[in-house]
């Protein structure tokens, strides 16, 4: 296929700096997102088992409700009940003494309820972990802190890093078009950069679906207020976009509450294939009480990261909302399930997961051989027309911070999980030792990237996430050694294997034996690759003081076409 060589330069410089202004802070969103696609993995392999109540029978749950509400009046305004035994390390019963916010609050205990084999109330207040939910949120705003309005600031910066992100995707299929039936799939050795760039494209290409669904969604997720306000002030009009409940005039007693075989065999009638495995009742002594069934089906699309959901008021049993097509649901939210179910991977069930767990991985590898690919081929362009090449102190800079912003938030993620386990009983609030932790990993990586340069700071930085991952597995096999009785605490850390989270210690294995090995290769390319690369450690660090005009190839006019042949190199090239 023949493309103008002016329209591909057009699409090759907005290829280049959209994907370089975007691609350390999505390179972030990616990671963490991968991470999140298993959630209730990690809370269960962080949390300790002494914070983790048994599970009773279905039939139980009522009895459990009324103990707990006569014993514990803070009960009686809400309180949520997991009823997935096999899958959820929570207790059965589950409340808090005030009212908490949806967002993430570190400080806030919870109330955990069971029954013991007497079928007497067993209760204890507990400070949840909050790691898994850190993670998303690090998916969600990419780490950048502070808020605007009522939503984070990193939010809104992703937003836009995904508006950059889309038309990066956009125009990098554009350039691939005239050589895309000769190389794709083409992984060609003959230098490290044409085996690079052949990654880069082969990746780009064969998930390009998955990242167009991703780049859109979180334009729809960051700007959700200003869409449904658009929708609510042009479309909808004087008609509400979304049902809420009613005001109740009756007020009702706690003894008038359905029970919950009544609200499972509610959920059967307008959801028989679905699951319940939790139950949250809110505002059960307002004006506006409700109880909300999370439904979960791994062969439908589902509205929620993991389930769908449907709302009911708790005492008479009216049917509120859902999010999935009934009688009573709306057509906009099959349009809104979808979208969420397309971010989420909340499908398919688990493989579904596993694949956007890896194809998150391969938008985050996007991202950072981008930013290599660009560096070396100006540096390459440079050599063709100059004897000796020089590399400008912007070029050491986007290095750096390439470096230390990709390779740092995974290390920090690493540690963090590690220490996540040994700090937990030496620290008053484990929550705000994540967060301390993070930053202080994530930050001191960035600043080691400075001070040692790209070329040594990726080796370094490498070598020590390889260590911190395999220090979760260690320390997992640690925890199965007997402990000396006579120590003052009981347990330094605890066993994954016994709270069926495996699968984590697994995973950072394989990420070990990852991060060694591209420490190695780092080094090698480091020691004999050429050395006026940013990435080469005995690269004299001379600065051009050339003007920014000459920092884009597309302003080099070495890059001009005016011929055949100048226009098959293009398009071999890219």
């Amino acid at each position: 296929m023949k493309v103008s060589s002016d329209i591909l330069k057009v699409y090759r410089s907005l290829h280049l700096w959209t994907g370089i202004i975007a691609g350390t802070v999505l390179f972030i969103g990616f990671f963490a997102g991968s991470l999140s696609m298993f959630k209730p993995a990690i809370d269960r392999w962080i949390t300790p088992p002494q914070e983790v109540l048994q599970s009773i029978p279905i039939e139980k749950y009522d009895q459990l409700i009324n103990q707990a509400q006569e014993k514990h009046p803070s009960a009686r305004q809400g309180f949520t009940l997991y009823l997935d035994h096999q899958k959820s390390q929570h207790s059965p019963m589950v409340w808090f003494d005030e009212a908490v916010d949806r967002e993430i609050n570190l400080d806030v205990y919870e109330w955990q309820g069971s029954l013991n084999a007497q079928d007497e109330l067993i209760t204890q207040k507990v400070l949840p972990s909050a790691l898994a939910n850190l993670i998303d949120l690090l998916h969600r705003t990419g780490g950048i802190p502070g808020g605007l309005g009522h939503e984070f600031l990193g939010v809104y910066i992703l937003g836009i890093a995904a508006v950059l992100y889309f038309l990066a995707l956009v125009s990098g299929l554009i350039l691939l078009l005239p050589s895309l039936v000769k190389t794709f799939f083409a992984l060609r050795d003959k230098n490290k950069l044409r085996f690079w760039l052949d990654a880069h494209n082969v990746v780009g290409i064969t998930s390009f679906p998955f990242h167009v669904v991703i780049s859109l969604t979180v334009i729809v997720f960051a700007f959700h207020d200003q869409f449904y306000d658009s929708l609510e002030s042009v479309v909808y009009g004087e008609q509400p976009l979304f049902n809420r409940a009613p005001a109740d005039a009756k007020d009702y007693q706690f003894n008038e509450l359905l029970s919950v075989d009544q609200l499972l065999k509610k959920s059967q009638a307008i959801a028989s294939d679905y699951e319940v495995t939790e139950m949250n009742f809110v505002g059960l002594q307002g004006k506006r009480p409700i109880v909300r069934l999370s439904l979960l089906n791994t062969q439908e699309v589902v509205r929620g990261p993991i389930t769908d959901y449907a709302f009911f008021h708790p005492y008479n049993g009216t049917l509120i909302n859902t999010t999935f097509s009934t009688e009573t649901g709306s057509a906009w939210n099959g349009i809104v399930a979808t979208f969420f179910a397309l971010h989420f991977g909340s499908y398919g069930g688990d493989w579904v997961r596993w694949v956007y767990f890896f194809l998150g991985f391969s938008g985050a590898f996007l991202f950072y051989s981008g930013n290599l690919l660009w560096l070396e081929k100006r540096r390459i362009k440079q050599k063709k027309s100059q004897s000796s090449v020089v590399q400008r102190k912007a070029c050491y800079v986007m290095a750096s911070v390439t470096v230390g912003v990709c390779l740092g938030s995974m290390l920090a993620v690493c540690v963090t999980m590690l220490l996540g386990k040994w700090l937990h009983n030496w620290v008053d609030n484990i929550n705000h030792a994540y967060l301390f932790v993070y930053y202080i990993i994530f930050l001191s990586s960035v600043a080691w990237a400075f001070l040692k340069g790209a070329a040594r700071s990726s080796v370094h930085l490498l070598n020590a996430s390889a260590l911190a991952a395999l220090a979760l597995p260690i320390t997992s096999i640690l925890a199965l050694l007997p402990i000396n009785p006579d120590i003052e605490v009981s347990y330094l850390t605890w066993s994954t294997y016994l709270t069926n989270s495996l699968g984590i210690d697994l995973v950072a294995l394989l990420f070990s034996g990852i991060f060694y090995y591209g420490a190695k290769r780092t080094q090698k390319r480091a020691e004999s690759g050429d050395k006026d690369s940013v990435w080469a450690l005995q690269a004299e660090k001379q600065t051009d003081d050339r003007s920014d005009k000459d920092f884009d190839d597309d302003f080099d006019p070495n890059l001009a076409l005016p011929t055949p042949r100048r226009q098959r190199e293009w398009q071999t090239d890219y």
